[in-house]
């Protein structure tokens, strides 16, 4: 991990924590979280004050005296032992080890028509479940914990079996004809919660209508801007493809160094998306413009399926085929705010001109990360930094869409099951 000493005390930067934990400065104060863990950090521009336990932290529910954030040439930097002791982490100089998540309990409920089986873990992993016949197999990836077979007294989950799978824990469970099922988290500060509810009480079609919530496609558009040298739409495209794949979103490119997909086959995907983000450079001959902006499709998309459900004609769940214009302003807030929250300026606009906006049927934008014939944006493209802003807002904020949208789905599933356990 990149750091520097600062008093004795040892601090890495904002983006040399990009890749592990969420970062955002509010006001005076910088918010941390991931792992299941938020910390809150003052910032404390006295560099040598803040490596004192001048200071107080919150850290999840706790407060206490510890080394505060800082600025070091305008640039935000965090103390890595206080990071350590809120995220559970092993510290020595120059090594910050995160353990590996954990199973550390399981637990259950039984109900009139249907049955809760509880998971509690150290941290947050990447969730997959399958309903195979008479059973659902629910993989836990990267978790560790001990394989062994669960009892309850539920009349609709009799038992669960905990076992493991390469470098995965599995969790299977019976499931009778009659019964239908749901898998969903609860993340709270140092804890997360995979509960699963099952029974004649749970409809046998929610498997497949929350399958796109919980593994959402991600669809990432780099277009090939002739004449400019540098290729900085696919690699901001690539880098923040990266960052989404490395905490399990499932990512897919229109194309990369090696291939492009054709027009049709590019569409295709857009059609399967829940995110759409086109990314390009302004071009039109004698236009003196620059900046960055964020474009949003207006007008009648080119599915009569989309526009009859954006007019109201809604089946039951039309929601997660079918997002309205205000699932696309959303997701566009929130790649403007980490933008900004990078030092990039954004500004929003709309279009009806891009044929693959209005081909998807969820989330959809188009961002310009300057234009062609700006030499002042081009040069700021040929900084990696400005890419690195770039592609981290990006991934931030469709991270934190699809997220939010999770939870919303999440939260309705468990509304109708009764009380949280």
């Amino acid at each position: 991990m990149d750091s520097i000493q600062l008093y004795g005390a040892e601090y890495a930067s904002q983006s040399a924590l990009s890749g592990l934990l969420t970062v955002t400065r509010e006001g005076p104060i910088v918010r941390v979280t991931g792992l299941g863990h938020t910390l809150l950090l003052p910032i404390d521009e006295d560099q040598q004050r803040a490596t004192t336990d001048f200071n107080t932290v919150q850290l999840d529910t706790r407060r206490l005296q510890a080394r505060a954030a800082t600025l070091v040439n305008g640039n935000l930097y965090l103390p890595v032992e206080t990071l350590a002791a809120g995220l559970g982490a092993q510290y020595e100089p120059g090594k910050l080890t995160v353990p590996p998540p954990q199973l550390l309990g399981v637990s259950s409920r039984a109900g009139r028509d249907a049955d809760r089986l509880v998971l509690d873990l150290s941290r947050d992993v990447e969730m997959q479940d399958e309903g195979r016949g008479d059973r659902v197999v629910i993989t836990l990836r990267g978790l560790k914990g001990e394989a062994r077979r669960y009892t309850t007294r539920g009349a609709f989950v009799p038992s669960a079996e905990v076992a493991r799978s390469g470098e995965n824990l599995t969790v299977t469970l019976p499931l009778k004809a009659s019964s239908g099922y749901r898998v969903y988290k609860v993340v709270r500060p140092g804890n997360v919660r995979v509960v699963v509810d099952a029974g004649p009480g749970v409809a046998r079609s929610s498997p497949e209508v929350l399958t796109r919530v919980t593994a959402p496609l991600i669809v990432l558009d780099p277009v090939r801007v002739p004449g400019v040298g540098r290729d900085v739409t696919l690699e901001v495209a690539r880098r923040a493809a990266e960052l989404l794949s490395k905490f399990g979103w499932q990512v897919r490119m229109t194309r990369d160094t090696s291939q492009t997909l054709s027009r049709e086959d590019a569409l295709r995907l857009t059609r399967q998306s829940d995110v759409y983000l086109a990314l390009d450079l302004g071009r039109l001959p004698g236009a003196r413009r620059g900046g960055v902006t964020v474009y949003e499709q207006t007008g009648r998309a080119s599915a009569p399926l989309i526009n009859a459900i954006r007019a109201g004609a809604a089946p039951p769940y039309a929601a997660l085929v079918v997002a309205g214009p205000g699932s696309t302003r959303r997701l566009g807030e929130l790649l403007r705010g980490e933008l900004k929250a990078g030092g990039v300026t954004a500004g929003r606009e709309t279009t009806s001109r891009v044929l693959s906006l209005g081909e998807a049927p969820q989330a959809a934008l188009l961002l310009e990360l300057g234009w062609a014939g700006n030499a002042e944006d081009l040069a700021k493209l040929g900084v990696d930094q400005r890419l690195q802003v770039m592609a981290v807002a990006v991934a931030r904020s469709v991270a934190t869409y699809l997220t939010a949208r999770a939870n919303n789905n999440a939260n309705i599933s468990a509304g109708a099951a009764g009380a949280q356990p």
